[in-house]
């Protein structure tokens, strides 16, 4: 028998060490990611009393698989449309976050008497927190519900993009040691450009994908289809300069906008469970002892600057975005460690040799300890708001708690010039991304034509198929106006916005004349005009003139443009055909007070088996029952006389805050796997029919076996063969043998007449 690769082993040890530490920490009542560090300092090189694993390269590998699986369940619960949402919030927040605390490392670094490219590398560092580790600590600590769960979500993507930005601002002033302000520029625009063009395009081509094959999907072939699917992400992510972590996370909320997402994110979730365990078992592998003795000093005033301030200033960014107290320290409390972006930047800055070796130990340990810690952290953060709500000033605390849970009504939005102005230049942004892809991706199509037509014709037939393809996305940059009585409105208010309205369009319309003239340079090129005859300054005229000819057509043909159209509607009900399956959707006028919110009905809930209007889901939660889903069977509206059964799928309506509470009554499932019951007495017995038996020539439903004695009869032994489960008409003979099931004491009072 060929041996076994080593990493074989290795599982062998890290999932067996990293059970058993789960089932104690479990018993102890605390978060299982401690038991997994706690696993992988265990199995790790640094402990000696204990086996250690062989093949790390393999294993680091798995857990980067880990931290895939981890940020596509994330995506798959946080999708673009709740960012959009708590946008403003959450970039003031991080924003404040990064600033404070990359100011706090660097005087830190310079405290500790390190080089200036040490400070600047530890400040950044200290800067992103662990989307991972806050991620299982919600999941541990049953929080991914609560109201400010989103809000840290949508923080931490904000930090993960943020962390792109400053390997590219370290990586020019590792090289240069200067700031490169472009390059920062042509960063944000890349990555900008990407995720439009990776959102865009996912929402329209996966879900439509989804939807022709949804008949034959099955359980196996949507978990192959949806990992499939994220791991396309991964490379692609990967291929353009982003880290995996975001790749994985931007395909999860592209799937979380199909009617799919609940059923893949149930799939995935033991992958992620599985490969997750990995992730944080391989974090606890990097605990070096000898490295906490060697700086434990630094180590110690580094872990708490970083518990003080990290959670401070997001708090401070959380008060400053307007939100209220209690919301801001639930939030800012889970910013309590640094992760794995800290980790990539350490070795940046190692790579490029502008830090010193030990820097990267010191911050593994710092973030060991801070992951160690997160877990009370958040559980700290109530009480702490008790403390201050104590000792605060009444002035202040007036001012900062802000919650108002009557209903908010706020009037019609109204039409400004600010609004207007903004609306076209967000759609100017979103189609110049679209369009730039779908240029490059006709360039490539066109590669393959010139390989096979001669020249100059080739270029010919290639600039048309290029413009036909692009014509519908120039068309909608340049012509397309769904705004046209707010434009009505605004111009005939002033003369000056009638000026801006006029430079708004005309740039749409330059932008599409610029862009046709720059695939008709690509292609009616020196070499093509060559074949003609004609010099460099007449085919340069030429092609700016066949650009504004082609932008003027486009205008001409808009009625024929409806395969544009056809693009956004399919695009917009893929965006919300999720919502459009609900009952109904929520206007925006209510959504800040009123939510759906869709809950499976556990066994063990109390309202398991009542009709709604013996439920206290109006008096106590002030909710009400909109939708119930059971099986294939949909219920809309169910009266008041209308039961409820286990595993139904309830959709209520209500403030988010009365839906938090009422959800761990609805979902109270027991997290035990088997539930342990009493030994039962229930045996089966044998028992002859004699000839004198009061039984014989009685029929088995006249017997009184079942009414006397709680008997069942399995099986009657009849002349060698076997009747089972007989019927209740059968007629008992001398000699038969009857095989039954019943309780002990009531077999032996029946074998005994």
């Amino acid at each position: 028998m060929s041996e076994l690769p080593a990493l074989f082993y290795d599982l062998a040890l890290i999932l067996v060490t990293a059970g058993i530490a789960t089932v104690i920490f479990k018993w102890l009542k605390q978060p299982v990611v401690l038991g997994y560090i706690i696993a992988g300092f265990l199995i790790g090189p640094n402990f000696e009393w204990f086996p250690v694993i062989n093949d790390h390269t393999s294993v680091e590998t798995w857990s980067e698989i880990g931290m895939v699986f981890m940020l596509f369940g994330i995506g798959l619960e946080f999708s673009f449309k709740k960012l959009k949402k708590v946008g403003g919030t959450v970039g003031i927040t991080a924003l404040t976050e990064l600033i404070t605390m990359c100011v706090v490392g660097f005087l830190l670094g310079k405290i500790l008497g390190w080089s200036q490219m040490d400070c600047i590398f530890l400040g950044a560092m200290l800067s992103i927190s662990s989307t991972t580790i806050i991620a299982k600590a919600f999941d541990d600590m049953k929080l991914n519900r609560e109201k400010f769960s989103s809000n840290v979500i949508g923080e931490l993507v904000v930090e993960d993009l943020e962390a792109v930005l400053l390997m590219v601002i370290l990586s020019t002033m590792a090289v240069s040691k200067t700031f490169d302000g472009m390059q920062l520029v042509y960063s944000m625009l890349k990555l900008l450009f990407f995720l439009v063009v990776w959102f865009l395009g996912g929402i329209f081509l996966v879900p439509t994908v989804l939807r022709w094959a949804r008949k034959f999907m099955s359980e196996e072939t949507l978990t192959v289809f949806s990992v499939g699917l994220c791991f396309l992400m991964v490379v692609l992510a990967n291929l353009a300069g982003f880290s995996s972590a975001l790749g994985a996370f931007i395909m999860g909320s592209i799937l979380a906008e199909t009617l799919e997402a609940e059923k893949i994110h149930e799939l995935t979730t033991p992958i992620k469970n599985l490969f997750g365990a990995i992730f944080f078992v391989s974090v606890g592998m990097m605990v070096d002892p000898r490295i906490l003795v060697e700086y434990w000093w630094q180590i110690l005033v580094i872990t708490i600057i970083l518990l003080i301030f990290k959670p401070l200033s997001n708090v401070v960014g959380r008060l400053l975005a307007g939100v209220d107290l209690k919301q801001s320290m639930q939030g800012g409390f889970c910013f309590s460690q640094i992760g794995e972006f800290s980790f990539i930047i350490a070795t940046l800055g190692l790579s490029y040799g502008v830090i010193d070796d030990f820097l990267y130990p010191i911050i593994v340990s710092v973030s060991i300890i801070t992951t160690f810690l997160t877990p009370y952290a958040i559980k700290s953060a109530t009480p702490c708001y008790g403390w201050v709500t104590k000792h605060l000033p009444r002035r202040w605390l007036e001012k900062f708690e802000n919650i108002d849970l009557g209903i908010k009504v706020r009037s019609g939005k109204k039409v400004t010039m600010g609004g207007f102005v903004s609306h076209q230049l967000k759609n100017i942004v979103i189609y110049l991304a679209i369009i730039i892809a779908v240029v490059l991706i006709s360039f490539s199509i066109c590669s393959f034509v010139m390989r096979f037509v001669p020249a100059p014709w080739n270029s010919a037939i290639s600039t048309a198929l290029a413009l036909v393809i692009v014509s519908p996305f120039l068309w909608a940059m340049g012509f397309k106006h769904t705004l046209a009585n707010t434009t009505k409105k605004l111009m005939e208010a002033s003369k000056f916005n009638r000026t801006i309205i006029l430079v708004v369009f005309i740039l749409r319309f330059l932008i599409v004349w610029v862009v046709a003239t720059s695939v008709i340079r690509h292609f009616f090129n020196a070499s093509f005009w060559s074949h003609l005859h004609i010099g460099s300054p007449w085919f340069r005229f030429i092609n700016v003139g066949f650009g504004l000819v082609y932008a003027i057509m486009l205008r001409v043909l808009s009625p024929a443009m409806k395969f544009y159209k056809r693009i956004e509607e399919r695009f917009m009900d893929n965006l919300n055909k999720r919502q459009k399956v609900q009952v109904f959707s929520i206007p925006e006028i209510l959504q800040e007070n009123c939510h759906l919110q869709k809950m499976k009905l556990s066994p063990d809930s109390p309202y398991s088996g009542k009709l709604i209007k013996d439920t206290d889901f109006r008096d106590n939660y002030n909710v009400s029952v909109v939708r119930v889903e059971r099986g294939k069977q949909v219920f809309e509206l169910p009266k008041s006389d209308f039961q409820l059964f286990p595993y139904d799928k309830i959709t209520f309506v209500g403030h988010e805050d009365h839906l938090r509470l009422l959800v761990s009554r609805v979902e109270a499932f027991d997290e035990r796997l088997v539930a342990e019951h009493g030994e039962s007495d229930v045996e089966m017995y044998k028992v002859e029919v004699t000839p004198d038996s009061p039984f014989v020539g009685v029929s088995l439903m006249n017997s009184g076996l079942a009414d006397q004695y709680e008997a069942m009869v399995i099986a009657i032994e009849r002349d060698g063969d076997f009747i089972l489960n007989p019927s209740a008409r059968i007629t008992f003979k001398p000699h038969d043998y009857v095989w039954f099931v019943a309780q002990k004491s009531k077999a032996e009072i029946l074998m005994n007449n």
